[in-house]
C-alpha cells in the first residue's frame, strides 16, 4: 500500500512489517504513520521503520550502554573510551585483557562492573604456585554419601577477575582456555556449564617481568580486547581525591541493571546490519596484518570474528542499526593489536603492535557506498529494473 502526499511518498510493506519514508518532508504525515499503528517511529530518507521496533531497540541498547558506563564514572573517573571498550566486550559476551600499571583502577573496574549488574563477582589472584584444580574446581570425595562431588572453583562467577594472570604457569593458565572459549569446564572427565552471562577481565602489568610467565598466542586470542587505562590528568585526580575523602565510591554503587536485561541486550546486539562493504573492509585490515614485513604472525580468522562482533557492539551503544567503517577504525587497536605477533627487525626499530595496526588501518582504503540495510521490497524493486 502507497501513500503519497506532501511529497512524500510512504510505504507499507506488510511481508517487512516495516514503513518507508522515502522523500522529506515527513511531519505531515506523522498522524497517519501512528494510525497505521506500527510499533516504532523512526522517519529518515531512505530508512526502513519497522513494525516490529527495530529503532526502540537500538535505543534502548543506547541507553542500556550510558547507565552502565555512567554508573560505572561514579568510581572509574575520566576513562570513558576505556568503559566502552569494557561494555563493548560484555555485549559480545567477550573477555578482555586489561594491560596497565599498578594502581590505576583495573580492579575496581571490575568489582564496578559486577556491582552495576548484579552479577556474581569472583577474583582470582594468580601466582606461581597455583594449581589448575584452584582456578576450575575439584571433586572430593563425601564420606557420608560415598561418593565424588564437585566442588566448583572461582572459575563459576559471572564477572571473573583474573587478577595478575601473566604470573600463573602456563599449566594454570591454560585452564582458562576452555572456560573462555566453549563457557563450560571439564573435571574428571565431567563437564560443567558456567552461568550466564560470563566474562573473564585479566589484568597483567607490562612493565614488571620478574617471576612471570607471558601469555602465549593461543591464551592471547581468546581476549576480545586489549584496554589500557592510563593515568588520570591532574584534574581527574584531584576528583578521585575529593570522592574518596570520606568513603570509597564503590561503597555506595547501586545496580543499574539486571541480568535478564543484560541477556536481552546480548541477544539484540546481532540485530546490527554489518554491509558487505564493511566485512570486505575488516577482512582487508585483517588480511593487512598477515601480509606486513613489520609482522611474523598476523592475526586469525578469530580477530576478524572479533572485529565484527565488536563493531555491532559499538555501533549499537551510538544508537545505530548498523555498522560503520569509523567504527572498525576506533576498533582495530584494542582487537587487533594483541593478536599480532612483531617481527624481529621491526622490533629493532622499535615498533610497537599497536603502531604497526595504526599504520595498517591509515594506508588502507575505505570502502565508498551506502552501510544501511535496504528494505526487501527495495531491493525486488532494483532487481526488476
Amino acid at each position: 500500500m502507497s501513500v503519497t502526499g506532501q511529497a512524500t511518498e510512504i510505504t507499507l510493506d506488510k511481508r517487512q512489517g516495516g514503513i518507508l519514508v522515502r522523500t522529506p518532508p515527513w511531519r505531515g504525515v506523522l498522524h497517519l504513520l501512528m494510525a497505521m499503528n506500527p510499533r516504532t517511529i523512526r522517519a529518515a530518507i531512505g530508512t526502513t521503520i519497522t513494525q516490529y521496533g527495530k529503532g526502540t531497540v537500538m535505543s534502548d541498547l543506547k541507553s542500556f550502554g550510558e547507565n552502565i558506563i555512567g554508573n560505572l564514572e561514579q568510581v572509574i573517573v575520566g576513562k570513558s573510551q576505556s568503559l566502552e571498550l569494557v561494555v563493548i566486550g560484555l555485549l559480545c559476551q567477550g573477555h578482555v585483557l586489561i594491560e596497565d600499571v599498578p594502581g590505576v583502577g583495573k580492579t575496581m573496574l571490575a568489582r564496578s562492573l559486577a556491582k552495576s549488574l548484579d552479577c556474581e563477582f569472583n577474583r582470582i589472584q594468580f601466582t606461581p604456585d597455583m594449581l589448575p584444580s584452584d582456578v576450575t574446581g575439584v571433586s572430593i570425595y563425601n564420606q557420608q554419601t560415598r561418593d565424588f562431588e564437585f566442588r566448583s572453583g572461582p572459575i563459576f562467577g559471572q564477572i571473573v577477575l583474573a587478577d595478575e594472570v601473566n604470573r600463573a604457569t602456563p599449566k594454570t593458565q591454560a585452564s582458562l582456555l576452555e572456560a573462555m572459549e566453549e563457557r563450560q569446564v571439564t573435571v574428571d572427565g565431567v563437564t560443567h556449564p558456567l552461568p550466564k552471562p560470563f566474562m573473564v577481565l585479566a589484568t597483567q602489568n607490562p612493565i614488571e617481568y620478574e617471576g612471570t610467565f607471558p601469555l602465549p598466542e593461543a591464551q592471547l586470542d581468546r581476549f576480545l580486547l586489549r584496554v589500557r587505562m592510563g593515568y588520570p590528568s591532574a584534574s581527574e585526580e584531584a576528583k578521585i581525591l575529593d570522592g574518596q575523602q570520606l568513603r570509597h565510591p564503590i561503597e555506595a554503587l547501586k545496580s543499574v541493571v539486571k541480568v535478564k536485561e543484560l541477556l536481552s541486550a546480548i541477544d539484540s546486539i546481532r540485530q546490527v546490519y554489518v554491509s558487505p562493504l564493511v566485512q570486505k573492509y575488516i577482512i582487508d585490515l585483517v588480511g593487512r596484518t598477515r601480509q606486513s614485513t613489520d609482522v611474523y604472525l598476523g592475526a586469525s580468522p578469530r580477530g576478524s570474528i572479533s572485529l565484527f562482533r565488536a563493531g555491532q557492539a559499538r555501533a549499537a551503544l551510538l544508537g545505530r542499526d548498523h555498522v560503520l567503517p569509523d567504527d572498525i577504525k576506533a576498533l582495530a587497536i584494542p582487537v587487533l593489536g594483541h593478536r599480532i605477533i612483531v617481527s624481529p627487525a621491526a622490533r629493532l626499530r622499535e615498533l610497537s603492535a599497536d603502531r604497526i595496526v595504526q599504520e595498517i588501518v591509515y594506508n588502507a582504503p575505505v570502502p565508498g557506498g551506502d552501510y544501511q540495510a535496504v528494505a526487501s521490497s527495495e531491493k525486488a524493486k532494483g532487481k526488476a529494473k
